[in-house]
């Protein structure tokens, strides 16, 4: 299991390259707004970031507050049964 929390474009390119060898892969945004690279276009006709698409695609997703006490301890969970944590 790799817990993910980079942001923008090298976190989500190692992670993705894990992912498709096979690794379980839980990507930790912000629960404002995400990823940074949910902003960059080009956009689909949803409104979803096809970069971000492209770059996080077959990791599972959590958002995360990691400011409250409450996400320090979910966050905390994941991390203890975590192979691989980086951000």
């Amino acid at each position: 299991t790799v817990l993910d929390c980079g942001n923008f474009l090298a976190g989500p390119i190692v992670s993705l390259h894990l992912s498709a060898m096979g690794a379980d892969v839980i990507k930790v945004e912000k629960p404002q707004n995400g990823d940074d690279g949910r902003a960059v276009g080009p956009f689909a006709s949803d409104g979803n970031s096809s970069y971000h698409l492209s770059t996080n695609r077959g990791k599972r997703s959590v958002a995360i507050d990691t400011r409250t006490e409450a996400g320090k301890k979910v966050f905390s969970d994941l991390a203890a049964k975590a192979d691989i944590l980086y951000a």
